[in-house]
């Protein structure tokens, strides 16, 4: 990864770090997002979701301080990938996302569900539970948004809910 300079003032219009196939600078999501910068086919493997490789009780103790950027690899081991050296941790949360995490041998790889347009921003669903969900906005924006960072499994749940709040 190349890291560039940060000190323009049109964050947007210059990237802040880059990979072969995305650059990564302020997103209209949250803070820096990820974008195409090429054409992408369905299928396409983006970048692998790199990190350290942690026990799952050490896990559960990051987690415990709010981290992130965990994903379950094996009923042994989970990634943080919480480390400078992976920008893909910087990519945005959709309810209607166009990648997906993949797991594959013990590596995570952020993969294109359909084609994807240079320039689009990459996002995909971070799978998150119920568990304190709504201390978890999600702002994508897209007309399929439930509200909150959740699994795909729980949208319903999750709609409901901003209903009943709503009427509140």
């Amino acid at each position: 990864m190349q890291v560039l300079p940060t000190n323009s003032s049109a964050l947007n219009e210059s990237p802040l770090a880059e990979t072969p196939l995305v650059c990564f600078r302020q997103s209209r999501i949250h803070g820096t997002g990820g974008f195409a910068k090429t054409d992408l086919p369905a299928g396409t493997r983006v970048m692998d979701y790199i990190g350290e490789k942690i026990a799952k009780a050490e896990s559960l103790r990051r987690c415990e301080l709010n981290n992130e950027y965990i994903f379950a690899l094996d009923d042994e081991f989970d990634l943080d990938g919480n480390v400078a050296r992976n920008p893909a941790r910087f990519l945005n949360h959709s309810c209607a996302p166009n990648c997906e995490a993949e797991l594959d041998a013990g590596r995570v790889w952020i993969v294109a569900l359909r084609d994807i347009k240079a320039g689009e921003e990459l996002t995909f669903n971070y799978g998150y539970d119920l568990d304190d969900y709504r201390d978890h906005p999600c702002r994508c924006g897209t007309p399929e948004c439930v509200g909150f960072i959740v699994a795909e499994e729980f949208f319903e749940h999750a709609r409901r809910q901003r209903v009943l709040a709503a009427r509140s």
